[in-house]
C-alpha cells in the first residue's frame, strides 16, 4: 500500500494545484517512483489511498506505468484518515495470509525490499520498520532490535512500551514498513489515527522489529528544499533509485 493521501502543505507552492503525490522529481511523479520501487521488488497488487485533489489522483493512477501490477484506489476524499485510519479503511484489500508493504509516497531509498521482507517473515514479526541513524527530532526507541518506545528529543516527550530499556537505541523511522495482516485483529483505534500509535500500544506483547538501513541513499521529499536535495542525490547515484 502506498500512502499517497497527504496534503503536501510543506511543498507549497508546488502543491497549490495538485497533490503531493503528483509532484515531480527528476521527470517522474513521486507516485510513479513509489510504484516503480514496489514493482521492482516483485509486487503485483498495490493499494493507493487518495484524498487531496482526488480527481487528479484518479486520472494519474489510470495513467501509471504499473509493470503489470493491479492498482486499487482507497478513496479518503471525505476525510483524511492518517496512516492508521487509512490502513484500516483499506483492510479488505490487504487481509489474508501474506504480509504487506506500506510505503510513504514522499520517500525514496535504496532499501532492498525483498531482503527486508525475508527478515520479516523469518522473524515472524507483527511489523518490521525501516529505520536509520540520522538527525531528526522524533525517534523510535529500540532494545536489541525490538521496539520499546518513542521519544521527541526537542520536547522531551517519551512513550515507553512496557519496561523501559536502560539505554535504548534511537533510530529514525524511514516511512517504509512490512506488516502482518494479523494486525487488523489487533487494531482498536477508530477514525483518524497514526499507525505509530498502534505499534507503540502493541510493542510490549508483539514482535515489532527494526530493519536498519544506510541513510545515505534515503530521502524525505516533504519540503521543496528536501526535494532539491533528493534531485541531486538521484543525479549522482541514479542506479540506486531505478530511474
Amino acid at each position: 500500500m502506498i500512502f499517497a493521501a497527504g496534503l503536501g502543505t510543506r511543498l507549497m507552492p508546488l502543491t497549490t494545484h495538485k497533490p503531493k503525490a503528483l509532484v515531480e522529481l527528476n521527470g517522474k511523479t513521486l507516485l510513479q517512483r513509489a510504484v516503480d520501487k514496489l514493482t521492482h521488488a516483485g509486487i503485483r497488487f498495490i493499494v493507493i489511498n487518495i484524498h487531496h485533489f482526488p480527481d487528479l489522483m484518479k486520472e494519474a493512477i489510470n495513467q501509471l506505468q504499473t509493470n503489470g501490477a493491479e492498482i486499487i484506489v482507497s478513496d479518503e476524499s471525505d476525510l483524511l484518515l492518517d496512516t492508521g485510519g487509512g490502513l484500516s479503511k483499506a483492510a479488505e484489500h490487504l487481509r489474508g495470509d501474506t504480509p504487506f508493504i506500506l510505503h510513504n509516497v514522499d520517500v525514496i531509498s535504496d532499501i532492498n525490499l525483498k531482503e527486508m521482507y525475508s527478515l520479516h517473515t523469518r522473524e515472524k514479526a507483527l511489523a518490521t520498520l525501516a529505520v536509520s541513524q540520522r538527525t531528526t527530532a522524533r525517534y523510535f526507541m529500540w532494545d536489541n532490535g525490538r521496539l520499546c518506545g518513542w521519544t521527541n528529543i526537542q520536547t522531551k516527550a517519551r512513550i515507553d512500551c512496557g519496561s523501559a530499556a536502560s539505554s535504548p537505541r534511537l533510530l529514525a523511522f524511514s516511512g517504509i514498513h512490512i506488516v502482518s495482516p494479523d494486525i487488523f485483529d489487533l487494531i482498536e483505534e477508530q477514525g483518524v489515527f497514526s499507525i505509530n500509535k498502534v505499534y507503540l500500544r502493541l510493542a510490549e506483547k508483539y514482535k515489532i522489529i527494526a530493519w536498519e538501513h544506510d541513510p545515505a541513499y534515503w530521502a524525505d521529499l516533504g519540503t521543496t528544499s528536501k526535494l532539491e536535495e533528493a534531485s541531486k542525490l538521484i543525479d549522482m547515484h541514479p542506479e540506486k533509485f531505478f530511474n
